[in-house]
């Protein structure tokens, strides 16, 4: 898919760019403080400035942490899907305070002069442990305390169907990445800047 146009921005004061960075994480549970994020993989998905959307290569601006866990707490079928071992994590995993300072670089870094934008599929569960660990760990969030997008309501408000039928499965082929899902945080989140760069592009009604 090419740039295209998309709405035009409101009247008054000018819009600062949007730099949508697709992000995903793994954890060893349901819930932040109780259980911890055990990995955090992020990329810059693409930028709008102005009513123009351009997608990037999600491969090109990457950030990537194991972090060692906070809590004795776990879920091992959690656990199981990331594939991570949590005695190693406990050995050799990034000191979350550090890792968040890390992230936090990241993010200014390569959205100077735009505003962060953290997107998921779905935002929701990623956003509830990377904001709380923002926090809790150095007390301040790049993306504010907003600013993220969740690719389900993206796609269902342009498509225009419930958020139960926002799935990968009923969606237009062309709108989803090629890439496979492996549950490793890096690859999922450049899986998923693709399928936000083909969203934010798309106009439905086309092929």
């Amino acid at each position: 898919m090419t740039a295209r146009p998309a709405r035009p921005p409101r009247a008054g004061r000018p819009d600062r760019p949007s730099l949508y960075i697709s992000v995903d994480i793994e954890a060893d549970g349901p819930i932040p403080g109780p259980y911890s994020m055990i990995s955090l993989g992020a990329c810059v998905a693409g930028r709008q400035d102005g009513a123009l959307y351009t997608a990037a290569d999600p491969q090109h601006q990457t950030f990537y942490r194991e972090l060692r866990p906070i809590s004795e707490r776990h879920v091992e079928a959690a656990l199981a899907v990331s594939g991570l071992d949590r005695d190693w994590l406990l050995r050799e995993g990034a000191d979350p305070a550090t890792a968040m300072a890390e992230f936090r670089s990241w993010v200014r870094e390569v959205s100077a002069g735009a505003q962060p934008v953290m997107c998921g599929y779905p935002a929701s569960f990623d956003w509830t442990f990377l904001y709380w660990y923002l926090i809790e760990f150095g007390d301040d969030s790049p993306f504010g305390h907003s600013g993220c997008l969740d690719m389900k309501t993206l796609y269902a408000t342009k498509a225009r169907v419930p958020l139960r039928a926002a799935v990968k499965g009923r969606m237009p082929r062309a709108l989803l990445s090629s890439r496979p899902h492996t549950h490793h945080a890096l690859d999922d989140a450049i899986e998923q800047a693709e399928l936000l760069s083909n969203l934010m592009l798309w106009e439905p009604g086309t092929p």
